[in-house]
């Protein structure tokens, strides 16, 4: 059966629009004859419009009454414009409540017209490109959306521990986790969907037993000690791993439309791209000249790393990837483990030169705190020069620094980790013909880590 057209589907019955539409419309009429009893003229030689021939008669009918100064057609006419404008904006605003209030009833016009002044000016903001992965290009996200809703996301999947590890070898899928994260610090669904999105199984507790959820890294779960547990099926798998998962095989098992699907599920602002779509293993040499396979091994050897690679070499990426950075007005590297999170997209054939190509303004987010195990006695001097090195060529001109100083009692449990403050070593990044922008980036809660709020600003004030 051949459906009516879309305009007529409007005039169905229960839609409650046909009657806000009709006073509209008699609403507008009334305008029109209103101005026309005003004006009392139009063009020689032709037919007068509806309106103007209902006002000459309304004109006509006045002048042969007895006069009353209050019946004059100046008057008459100012009457029924203002009553015409103010029928038009009555059926408007029922209108607008009518089709709020069938889309989500607790929504106000007011809230309506906030989210689309919003919407339309995040789309009209600049072209933004991060590179990287973790939880620190996560925290970036958050505070970027807040200027634009271009952007675009360029996630490594070269993890290979926790939840995703176990998916990747179970499934035979790319990791998720990384990209799961970055779709969170996207969305703009509600917050109750952002929760279940990072809630993460611990131990099948009884409702008795449960703690109060642990938020940390944004993620929610739920653990009590002495439980059964939930062996080796849910247990440690974050909920969005799972549903990009089941994504994945839903379409084929084409891994980047399955991020596209769940980007509309949480109705992100902007995109997230894996670097590439080819399953890849990460290989580092070590100071020792041995080499380890796979993130996890790498990051918690006690060798220091010289380099690292990726298994197979010169993977290729994704034709979206090489589009956003070309056309970026500005691109982001970090902040993120300079070894597993920001080298790996840099090793995908094609991006760094891509990011070279580009017109863009590109800049560094140096990391807060050295990492054990992966840039122990780094300054901020020493990521700059590894990425540096890893790439082959100078991918970014400026480097965000931070010159802030945690608390005295944070930085005594960071040093029994092995993690100290990243020297701002600022004149040996100036040396090199890099511009640094030094400044105070961090956020001081429980842990040591960029304040999302003044990243976004620095990086903004970048562009302007």
């Amino acid at each position: 059966m051949k459906q009516p057209p879309t305009f007529l589907k409007w005039l169905h019955p229960g839609l409650h629009i046909k009657r806000w539409v009709f006073l509209a419309f008699l609403g507008f009429f009334a305008f029109l004859v209103g101005t026309g009893v005003i004006s009392q003229s139009h063009p020689p030689g032709t037919e007068p419009p509806l309106a103007i021939r209902i006002a000459k008669w309304i004109i006509e009918r006045i002048s042969s009454a007895p006069q009353h100064p209050w019946l004059r057609p100046p008057i008459i006419g100012a009457i029924l414009t203002v009553c015409g404008a103010l029928l038009c904006l009555i059926a408007l605003g029922k209108l607008i409540y009518s089709l709020t209030s069938a889309i989500d009833p607790e929504m106000t016009p007011g809230d309506l017209v906030d989210i689309i002044y919003s919407r339309r000016k995040l789309a009209q903001g600049q072209r933004i490109v991060v590179v990287g992965g973790g939880t620190g290009l996560s925290t970036m996200l958050r505070g970027l959306k807040e200027y634009s809703s271009n952007i675009a996301a360029i996630v490594t999947v070269s993890d290979d521990g926790g939840s995703s590890g176990k998916l990747q070898k179970q499934l035979n899928i790319l990791p998720p986790g990384d990209i799961r994260n970055c779709l969170v610090a996207l969305a703009d669904s509600e917050p109750q969907m952002t929760e279940l999105f990072q809630y993460r199984f611990r131990n099948n507790v009884q409702p008795e037993k449960l703690d109060k959820p642990d938020r940390s890294n944004g993620e929610v779960s739920v653990a009590a000690a002495g439980s059964t547990g939930y062996g080796e099926g849910l247990r440690d798998h974050a909920f969005g791993n799972l549903l990009i998962a089941a994504m994945c095989a839903i379409n084929g098992g084409d891994f980047e439309k399955a991020v596209r699907e769940t980007s509309r599920v949480l109705n992100i602002r902007g995109r997230v791209l894996p670097s590439t779509v080819t399953p890849v293993r990460l290989r580092g040499e070590m100071e020792d000249g041995s080499f380890l396979d796979g993130e996890t091994a790498i990051a918690h050897s006690p060798l220091k790393i010289r380099r690292v690679s990726v298994v197979p070499n010169n993977p290729c990426p994704i034709d979206e990837v090489i589009e956003v950075l070309e056309s970026a007005d500005v691109i982001v590297l970090g902040p993120g483990s300079v070894f597993t999170s920001i080298i790996p997209n840099l090793l995908v054939q094609g991006i760094p030169e891509a990011i070279q190509r580009s017109k863009s303004k590109k800049v560094n987010v140096c990391n807060v705190m050295t990492q054990p195990g992966e840039s122990d006695g780094f300054s901020a001097f020493d990521h700059v020069k590894t990425i540096e090195r890893h790439a082959r060529r100078r991918v970014f001109d400026y480097v965000l620094v931070n010159t802030g100083q945690p608390s005295p009692d944070l930085m005594a449990k960071y040093r029994k980790t092995g993690s100290v403050l990243v020297e701002p070593d600022t004149d040996r990044i100036k040396a090199e013909g890099y511009r640094p922008i030094p400044g105070n980036f961090i956020n001081q809660t429980d842990v040591v880590r960029h304040n999302s709020t003044l990243l976004a600003e620095a990086i903004m004030r970048l562009i302007k």
